[in-house]
C-alpha cells in the first residue's frame, strides 16, 4: 500500500472511530435523559404536593412574561368578582323585566339580570313583591351601585349606611354598601321593617324615606308605586314604554333615611328629614 493510501485509510478508521464514539455518547446520552424523565415522572406522581408547586411556579413564569408583553395585569378570576349574568338565562317574566329595566334606565341587562333573580328570590322569603323592591331601587337610584345623597344615604337602595351598620356585619362590613347585591339585601330587610312598622306597603314606603311622620313625602311613595305597577305590568308580558325619566343623568336619588319617633323635623337645608337613628 502506497504512502497516500495509508494515509486516507487511516482518516477513514479515525473517522469511523470518531462516529461510532459519537452515537455511542449519543445513544447513552439518550438513555440518560429518557431515565431522568422517567424519574421525574415518578417523582411527581408520588408527590402531587411537588408537581402542583412547579405547575404554579411555571403558570407564574408564564403570566409574568404576558404581563410584561401586555404591560397590564392579568386576572384570570376578574370575570368571577363581577355582579354580571346572561338575562337569556333567567326565567321568561324575570328575562322581560331586566331588559325592560335595561332600555328605560340605559342600563346593562347582564348586571341587571342577577339584581332581578335576586330580587325575585329574596322576595320570596321576604314576602315582598320583587317589582317592589326593583322599584325602589330605579327611583331611589337609578340603578347607580354607588349613588350616595347628601346626606349619607348609598348604594342602590339608597340605605343609610352609618345608620344600619350592624346589618353589613354579615357581609364584611360597612363597605359592602356599595356591593349591589349586599346592598339589595340590606336594604330588602329595612324596608321590610319599616312595612312592619307602617302596617301597609305605602306607609312602610313613607317611613323608608324617612317620612314617616310627616304630612308629607314628596310624592316618594307614589312614585315608587306608579314604577311597581309598570314593573308588574312588564312582569306579566304587557308592553310599557321606555322612556328614560327626564335628566336620568343628573337625577339626584331620593334620601332614604329610616325615621323612628319621635317626630322627624325638616332640615334647615331643604332635605327632607334630619337624620335619626335607625329602626
Amino acid at each position: 500500500m502506497t504512502a497516500s493510501g495509508k494515509i486516507v485509510s487511516g482518516v477513514r478508521t479515525f473517522v469511523a472511530d470518531v462516529t461510532e464514539g459519537f452515537l455511542e455518547i449519543t445513544h447513552n446520552s439518550f438513555a440518560l435523559i429518557g431515565l431522568a424523565v422517567a424519574f421525574v415522572v415518578i417523582t411527581l406522581t408520588a408527590r402531587p404536593d411537588l408537581r402542583q408547586a412547579g405547575e404554579a411556579q411555571l403558570m407564574n413564569w408564564l403570566q409574568a412574561r404576558q404581563v410584561e408583553v401586555l404591560g397590564m395585569p392579568i386576572e384570570p378570576e376578574a370575570s368571577e368578582r363581577a355582579t354580571a349574568g346572561n338575562p337569556k338565562d333567567l326565567p321568561k317574566e324575570q328575562a322581560a323585566v331586566a331588559f325592560w329595566l335595561s332600555k328605560k334606565y340605559r342600563v346593562a341587562p347582564e348586571p341587571l339580570s342577577v339584581l332581578v333573580a335576586e330580587a325575585y328570590e329574596i322576595g320570596a322569603k321576604s314576602k315582598i313583591d320583587p317589582t317592589l323592591i326593583l322599584a325602589i331601587m330605579a327611583i331611589e337610584s337609578s340603578f347607580n351601585p354607588f349613588a350616595q345623597s347628601a346626606v349619607g344615604a348609598q348604594g342602590l337602595m339608597q340605605v343609610m349606611t352609618n345608620v344600619h351598620t350592624d346589618k353589613y356585619q354579615n357581609f364584611g362590613g360597612h363597605f359592602a354598601a356599595f356591593d349591589p347585591v349586599s346592598n339589595l339585601r340590606v336594604g330588602v330587610k329595612v324596608l321590610q321593617e319599616c312595612i312592619a312598622r307602617a302596617g301597609s306597603v305605602e306607609g312602610g314606603l313613607r317611613f323608608y324615606v324617612g317620612a314617616g311622620n310627616l304630612a308629607d313625602d314628596g310624592g316618594y311613595a307614589a312614585k315608587v308605586m306608579a314604577e311597581h305597577f309598570r314593573l308588574r305590568q312588564v312582569a306579566g308580558g304587557r308592553a310599557m314604554p321606555t322612556t328614560p325619566p327626564p335628566n336620568l343623568s343628573t337625577q339626584a336619588p331620593a334620601q332614604v333615611i329610616p325615621v323612628a319617633a319621635p317626630p322627624a323635623t325638616p332640615a334647615a337645608s331643604g332635605d327632607k328629614v334630619a337624620l335619626l337613628s335607625g329602626l
